[in-house]
């Protein structure tokens, strides 16, 4: 049994590690590398083995960043099943003919550049058509189902509790008389967020290939969130400024969108509109109805008392672009929820040129934003960003509100190690986090006495025993 990745190691986007067991490849998700334009149009169009020789796809949950180049790969030679939750499945129908709609978008203005300089215009990564291809091949499990996807192999779905759908994955592995359970956490979540389940605890790991994220970094307690957030929204509103809130589609939006109502209910929010301008959310947050066996109880016991916390009366989703560009006239103050989540697309770009300049309001960042992305930039305090090519002046207040995050802290990935058999387990590879993070929480294991903790290097080939 041997484990390469090729995307999501030493760096927290693009997901894809195989894992080769009895003479078959596994695909450990498959997701889009984001960050500069042009290295990720030659990161995502090229892949690194052939999709044809994957005979099955592991899908933890729908981010773009595990999930968005499974259309990618079906369009050169895939043809495998994709194993994946009920929920994951449901959100993908939404989000990758988003994406493909995305990358059609991009590959437009890219080609204008290159029809200017002479150059030959390239090929979007995906099209809708290769989105409608793919998804034939999604096949929804339940948790706590065991199903066979290769001989020798059978897995089974735990909650993750990172994003509705999203799953820790256990392979039950038999291989030259030997017998194997190996788990991929996929993206590890909290325990205490609101609306979803807590990750689920698991026994009798002999592999972990887990995710580290923020491997480096113990999170604000889950508890701030809520004051935190009215706080920012209280002194912005005082100065007459608008809330800008870059926002993931799936997960992150529903969670503010919970907040604001529970701040509502209580009296306590401030008299203003909250414009949730994304289509994309707005679909995602119907796909969350359609699945109430991933909340947690007080979510539950609130749909039952027909309380719907994700349309209460201050939210407009707003689905035109007409909508969209009409908030650039807003003379109130407004909270406006926009994707993308990491500022590199979207209409969250346009309302960042609008609004970024003025001292009054507030751009609030509650995500993790990767390398080289225009929120990143945001995070780290630039006085000057780039947008649309044109440079503008930061004068808008920063806020980072880390308590947000769906990721588990490294406390967090601490403990869930620790729950584990420590006789049993005997490798754990790091991925899906920065080099820096990644480093420190595999310190932190050397530390508690696991012995054998590795971070792969993109397309290094383990051998896993």
């Amino acid at each position: 049994m041997t484990f390469q990745s090729f995307g999501g190691t030493c760096e927290v986007t693009g997901s894809q590690h195989i894992l080769s067991v009895n003479g078959k490849n596994i695909l450990l998700d498959c997701g889009l590398f984001q960050g500069k334009r042009a290295e990720s149009l030659e990161r995502n169009s090229v892949f690194q083995y052939d999709p044809s020789s994957i005979n099955a796809v592991i899908l933890s949950h729908a981010h773009i960043d595990h999930s968005g180049n499974i259309p990618g790969l079906v369009r050169h030679g895939f043809r495998g099943p994709v194993y994946c939750t009920s929920a994951t499945s449901d959100l993908c129908r939404v989000m990758l003919y988003d994406s493909a709609y995305l990358q059609e978008r991009d590959i437009e203005y890219v080609n204008k550049k290159r029809v200017r300089r002479g150059e030959s215009p390239l090929q979007p990564l995906y099209d809708v058509v290769d989105v409608t291809e793919s998804l034939v091949h999604f096949l929804g499990i339940n948790y706590h189902y065991s199903v066979s996807i290769a001989p020798g192999v059978h897995i089974t779905f735990y909650d993750a509790g990172h994003i509705l759908g999203s799953a820790m994955t256990v392979f039950d592995i038999e291989e030259h008389g030997r017998q194997y359970r190996v788990c991929y956490t996929g993206d590890l979540g909290r325990r205490g967020m609101p609306i979803l389940r807590d990750p689920e605890i698991l026994s009798d790991i002999d592999i972990l290939i887990l995710e580290s994220t923020y491997g480096g970094t113990i999170h604000d307690p889950i508890n701030s969130m809520k004051e935190s957030l009215l706080k920012v929204i209280d002194r912005t509103v005082q100065r007459e400024g608008k809330i800008i809130i870059p926002s993931f589609s799936v997960g992150r939006t529903q969670e503010i969108v919970y907040l604001l109502h529970e701040l509502c209910t209580e009296g306590r929010l401030p008299i203003l509109p909250i414009y949730i301008d994304s289509p994309l959310a707005v679909n995602t947050t119907e796909v969350f109805r359609m699945h109430p066996e991933c909340f947690d109880d007080e979510t539950l016991t609130k749909l039952h008392n027909h309380d719907d916390p994700f349309g209460f009366n201050r939210i407009i989703y707003v689905r035109s672009v007409e909508q969209s560009k009409s908030l650039n006239n807003l003379k109130q103050s407004a909270v406006i929820i926009a994707a993308s989540g990491m500022c590199e697309g979207g209409r969250i770009v346009h309302h960042l040129a609008n609004n970024i300049e003025n001292p009054n309001n507030t751009i609030l960042i509650v995500g993790y934003q990767a390398q080289h992305t225009l929120g990143r930039r945001l995070v780290e305090k630039a006085k000057q960003v780039s947008i649309f090519g044109e440079l503008y002046e930061v004068n808008a207040e920063v806020v980072v509100l880390n308590s947000f995050s769906a990721h588990a802290g490294q406390d967090e990935l601490l403990q869930f190690v620790t729950s584990l058999d420590k006789q049993r387990l005997k490798t754990i590879l790091l991925v899906h986090g920065e080099e820096e993070h990644a480093t420190m929480l595999q310190t932190k294991l050397f530390q508690l006495g696991y012995e054998r903790v590795q971070i792969p290097r993109k397309g290094e080939n383990i051998e896993i025993h």
